[in-house]
């Protein structure tokens, strides 16, 4: 896959991941979906860094999946760094 090719830490890898993650919340997964959109992010801000448009949206995804399964509070701190 691309984590074979491409190294865990690639653009690609990360967006792979990050789909994944958004399939699995559709499925009700929310767990296996919650930790993708943090290996996402964490490896977003690490390569990218903070401000870059793809990290942003890993906080909006992380987020909106918190508000999801009742995390309202920890939700909020995420948007307010988007």
């Amino acid at each position: 896959g691309y984590e074979a090719q491409l190294g865990a830490s690639h653009p690609d890898t990360l967006s792979f991941g990050s789909n994944l993650g958004v399939v699995l919340k559709q499925q009700g997964k929310l767990a296996e979906a919650e930790a993708l959109y943090r290996r996402a992010l964490k490896g977003r801000r690490a390569a990218l860094g903070d401000e870059h448009p793809d990290t942003l949206l890993s906080l909006n995804n992380l987020g909106m999946l918190l508000q999801a399964r009742a995390r309202p509070r920890d939700a909020v701190e995420l948007f307010r760094l988007a």
